[in-house]
C-alpha cells in the first residue's frame, strides 16, 4: 500500500498564543518531530495548511478555515491525485505516536486513534465524500464524520502528547528529561 504521511497544521493555535507548529521541544520545532514520526512509515510526507515547511505544503480543501478535516481533506486530495492510496495523518501538535498505534490503524482502516482523531489511516477514495461534505456544509467534527463513513476508533484509552497550550509543551518537555 502506497501512504502519503501529512502534518495537519492550519490551525490558529488561539489557545497557544503564536505559531505552534514553531515551539520548540527537545530543541527541534513541534512540526519537525510530527514530519518525522510519519517519515518512518509513509513514503512521502507533506504538510497541510501552512505555506512554509521543510517538506511540500498542501492547501486545506475545499477550502481554509474548516478546522482539522479541511486539513484531511486537502490531504486526501492530494493523496488520490498523486496516486496514494491512503493517508496517515497526525497534527504538528501531536510530535509523538507510539509503535503499536500504527499497526492499528493499519487492521482497521479507515481508522483513526480514539483519544486523537487528527491521527487516521484514510483510504484516498474517501477524498470526493469527504469534500461534498464539507462543501455541504456537514459537522466539521472529525469523530462525526469518521462515524458516519465507519471509521474504527482504535486504541481507546492510549492517550497521546497533544500540546494545545505553552504549560502543556513545558509539562512534556519536563517529563521527557
Amino acid at each position: 500500500m502506497k501512504i502519503l504521511g501529512a502534518v495537519l497544521a492550519g490551525g490558529r493555535a488561539t489557545r497557544f498564543g503564536s505559531d505552534k507548529a514553531l515551539a520548540a521541544l527537545d530543541g527541534r520545532a513541534l512540526i519537525d518531530h510530527a514530519i518525522a514520526t510519519l517519515t518512518a512509515h509513509c513514503e512521502t510526507v507533506v504538510v497541510v495548511g501552512r505555506s512554509i515547511a521543510p517538506v511540500a505544503c498542501v492547501p486545506d480543501l475545499p477550502l481554509s478555515d474548516l478546522g482539522p478535516l479541511g486539513g484531511i481533506g486537502g490531504a486526501l486530495g492530494y493523496g488520490a491525485d498523486h496516486g496514494f492510496d491512503a493517508v496517515l495523518t497526525t497534527a504538528c501538535d501531536t510530535p509523538f505516536l507510539p509503535t503499536e498505534l500504527f499497526a492499528a490503524l493499519h487492521v482497521a482502516a479507515p481508522a483513526y486513534a480514539a483519544e486523537a482523531p487528527t491521527v487516521g489511516l484514510w483510504p484516498t477514495h474517501l477524498a470526493a465524500p469527504l469534500l461534498a461534505h464539507l462543501l455541504a456544509g456537514q459537522p466539521r467534527a472529525i469523530r462525526r464524520w469518521a462515524e458516519a463513513i465507519g471509521a474504527t476508533a482504535v486504541l481507546p484509552g492510549v492517550v497521546l502528547a497533544n500540546i494545545n497550550s505553552p504549560d502543556d509543551l513545558k509539562a512534556l518537555s519536563s517529563f521527557r528529561t
